[in-house]
């Protein structure tokens, strides 16, 4: 399976390599049989917070949105659809949470993915169900789970 990712830095803000997004796709969407295409927009906060308010009732910008794609006809590859990640707010939240940036940004990306799959997390046995998954395929990247509480770092 080949998974194609059109990485959009429309921000120019300071990110992980296209490298490293390919990696955290391919250990995200690792269960698709198939080859298969995403979009992946790095966006400033103002065009977080349109796209935030415009899909979500949501007047504020946010870390990541996932944009499913149904397409009425088979295409080859499958396109699954669209991550757009606040760079700015990655940022933030990484410092807030006392993590390291680039653990963060892989905990969005494969979480936007299992979005893109069809995970979600409104009911309780569905969230439950989620982060045990993103648990699992961050700890394959050697990452810590990003629901744990982070001291401070001194």
């Amino acid at each position: 399976m080949i998974v194609t990712v059109d990485l959009q830095n429309v921000d120019n803000a300071e990110h992980p390599s296209a490298e490293q997004f390919q990696q955290w796709v391919d250990v995200a969407l690792q269960e698709l049989s198939e080859d298969c295409e995403l979009s992946i927009r790095l966006v400033d906060s103002a065009e977080s917070a349109e796209l935030n308010s415009n899909y979500r009732g949501k007047d504020k910008p946010t870390n990541v949105l996932s944009f499913p794609f149904e397409s009425p006809v088979k295409m080859e590859p499958k396109l699954l659809g669209d991550l757009v990640i606040c760079s700015s707010v990655v940022a933030q939240e990484a410092k807030e949470q006392n993590k390291m940036g680039h653990d963060h940004w892989a905990h969005l990306v494969v979480h936007g993915c299992l979005h893109l799959l069809g995970y979600d997390h409104i009911e309780d046995e569905e969230a439950e169900l989620m982060e045990s998954l993103e648990i699992k395929l961050l700890q394959s990247l050697n990452i810590d789970d990003p629901y744990q509480e982070q001291e401070a770092t001194k």
